[in-house]
């Protein structure tokens, strides 16, 4: 009887098993899933996808002002554009002479492009056309030895400024003189012959009157990095040709004309009068007559 019932509840048993095996879900043994179906023969419901609302153009963040960045420091010399408070255009390109011209109008101040001592002053406009001297054609100018090594040569002025003499020192910026049409400038506009070079006597003028190219540092003064130094570039140069190199170009002037003086008259031979000669008189003898008219 005992044994009647064990064998019983042992079929009850796997038969239960046998029921829940068969009513899980189809997937991977183990794992149990969710029954998406809301009734007995109900197809499984899914929500579809929401639609993208519709866009502008996107608009960047508003940002700050670019952040200005200083310029590399290329020397220990801060340097000043030559002429100060006017307009100007110059050249860039070497046409005879490595100098620049430098147009402004006339009384615009021309200033020390940095701090130095001032080497020459010339306050006579000697230049002349009948001559065209090449020590004369920068009419009146002024020098200065920079702090850096360097001569700088502003001519072509109509005034050299009060106080200004050869042993002053002078700050960059501070004014020299004025623009003007001194010199070979004369039947040209107004401007300032700006030169670099290196100190010599006054007897070598075609150096004072520029070996450096001059506009790469003009622009870089003017716009760019003013710590930009032509001391390097003007110390190899002067290694290279010497501290006073023999004038090669425009060196001579014109020769002066004597001046004129009244032409002394060339003496002439009198010449003798010819003697004429005598006249033959030819004195006919009178023929009798034949007849007489009556």
């Amino acid at each position: 009887m005992r044994a009647g019932r064990i064998g019983l509840l042992a079929a009850s048993a796997g038969a239960a098993l046998l029921v829940s095996g068969c009513s899980q879900p189809a997937g991977i043994a183990g794992v149990r899933s969710a029954a998406t179906t809301s009734g007995a023969g109900s197809a499984a419901v899914t929500s579809p996808a929401p639609t993208p609302a519709p866009q502008g153009p996107v608009e960047p963040p508003a940002g700050d002002d670019p952040v200005r960045v200083p310029p590399p420091k290329l020397s220990k010399y801060t340097y000043t554009f030559p002429v100060k408070g006017c307009e100007v255009t110059y050249q860039s390109k070497l046409l005879v002479l490595p100098k620049t011209t430098i147009w402004a109008p006339r009384g615009c101040a021309f200033v020390a492009p940095v701090d130095g001592v001032v080497d020459e002053v010339n306050t006579a406009n000697r230049w002349l056309p009948s001559t065209d001297e090449g020590a004369h054609r920068e009419g009146r100018f002024v020098t200065v030895i920079g702090d850096d090594g360097v001569r700088y040569l502003g001519a072509h002025l109509d005034s050299v400024a009060e106080g200004i003499r050869p042993g002053v020192k002078v700050k960059g910026g501070q004014t020299l003189g004025r623009v003007g049409t001194s010199g070979n400038a004369r039947d040209t506009g107004p401007n300032l012959y700006f030169a670099i070079s290196w100190k010599t006597g006054p007897a070598f003028w075609w150096v004072r009157r520029g070996m450096v190219e001059p506009w790469d540092y003009l622009d870089a003064w003017r716009s760019g990095n003013r710590t930009f130094s032509p001391r390097q570039e003007t110390l190899a140069l002067r290694r290279k040709l010497g501290e006073t190199p023999p004038c090669r170009l425009l060196c001579g002037g014109k020769r002066a004309e004597p001046a004129s003086a009244e032409p002394t008259p060339t003496p002439t031979r009198k010449k003798k009068r010819a003697t004429p000669t005598p006249e033959l008189a030819i004195t006919l003898a009178p023929t009798a007559s034949v007849g007489t008219v009556r």
